[in-house]
């Protein structure tokens, strides 16, 4: 694929993803999109998944210091 095309479509997609998260927490209308009765509020769920995100990278990287911290003493 051509590599403007690339950059373009992938433009497209996050423009286009970012305008739907905002469109579904209602900020245009002031009513959240629903089906059923349940929210499809994406940029609830997006903020969500970020801060699970950051929740298990801090986890990690404490972890890799306990390993790290382990070995310097055993050696």
């Amino acid at each position: 694929m051509n590599k403007w095309l690339e950059l373009l479509v992938g433009l497209i997609l996050v423009v286009g993803m970012i305008l739907v998260a905002y469109y579904s927490s209602g900020a245009m209308t002031g009513q959240a999109w629903a089906v059923a009765g349940k929210s499809l509020n994406f940029w609830n769920a997006a903020w969500v998944f970020l801060k699970g995100g950051v929740f298990w990278f801090v986890i990690g990287i404490g972890l890799l210091f306990i390993l790290l911290g382990l070995s310097d003493l055993r050696g």
